[in-house]
């Protein structure tokens, strides 16, 4: 059985195998994402941080078009090693960069063999890609969805209604949820516009067949007005702030 590390360095994808490595090292923190109606965790979303729990962006500005890729695939398998690690029992979202994948077929070696070298299910594994990233090519960020999504990944558009493309990219293709920007739902309890726009999009998903997720979440105001708009899963500090390395118990208001 190939490992992960041949997988990486022979993906048989000549962009990917010609990608130099980091010279940077990074790990993830973890936060949960809950599922209200069931007042359970329904996942947990790998976030990265500096090897001393650094902010993500001293990570992130690291990152250019030479070492995009070795990025992209390190960030799966640092998620995948620890998650089986902490023994993750849900959901494992993973953040992915759509401009990082040159044949999908071949990108997404790496993956699954560290899902077999760690034992982690992949159909319990969710990627997510920003909407705030300006997305030059939809038609190939669909190619990318519609594959995982035949592999049995669950697919997420993150950041929806925070960047360049918001309905355009529903119109062209659908993933399993979308992740509602935290600036839409911040004091959505006090703001008939936020209300307006969150509760025309979750009847644009519903009849999509697409399952929503609010970020951000602070307060019980916003928790509650949205639970009563029909959103189940919900993430942000009022159940827990991300845990470095570890999985931050939930508290459930």
């Amino acid at each position: 059985m190939e490992t992960v590390q041949s997988q990486f360095t022979s993906s048989g994808c000549h962009q990917c195998a010609n990608n130099p490595g980091l010279d940077f090292d990074f790990t993830m923190a973890f936060q949960p994402i809950v599922d209200i109606a069931k007042q359970k965790v329904f996942g947990y979303e790998a976030l990265v941080r500096g090897p001393n729990n650094e902010a993500a962006y001293s990570v992130i500005s690291r990152v250019n078009d030479d070492n995009r890729y070795a990025f992209d695939q390190s960030c799966r398998v640092k998620a995948i090693a620890l998650a089986a690690k902490l023994n993750l029992q849900s959901i494992l979202s993973i953040n992915f960069l759509p401009n990082a994948i040159y044949q999908p077929e071949r990108c997404i070696r790496t993956t699954l063999a560290a899902a077999r070298e760690y034992g982690f299910p992949t159909e319990r594994i969710m990627f997510e890609f920003t909407e705030s990233e300006k997305i030059t090519d939809s038609g190939h960020v669909k190619r990318v969805v519609e594959y995982y999504r035949e592999l049995g990944f669950i697919t997420a558009i993150d950041d929806f209604g925070a960047g360049y493309a918001g309905l355009g990219l529903l119109a062209n293709f659908q993933t399993d949820l979308i992740k509602l920007d935290m600036e839409l739902i911040r004091n959505i309890d006090r703001d008939d516009t936020r209300q307006v726009i969150v509760t025309h999009l979750l009847g644009i998903c519903h009849q999509l067949k697409i399952r929503c997720l609010a970020e951000g979440i602070e307060t019980p105001g916003e928790m509650q007005w949205l639970k009563g708009a029909g959103v189940e899963l919900m993430q942000g500090y009022l159940f827990a702030k991300p845990g470095f390395e570890c999985l931050p118990e939930v508290a459930f208001p």
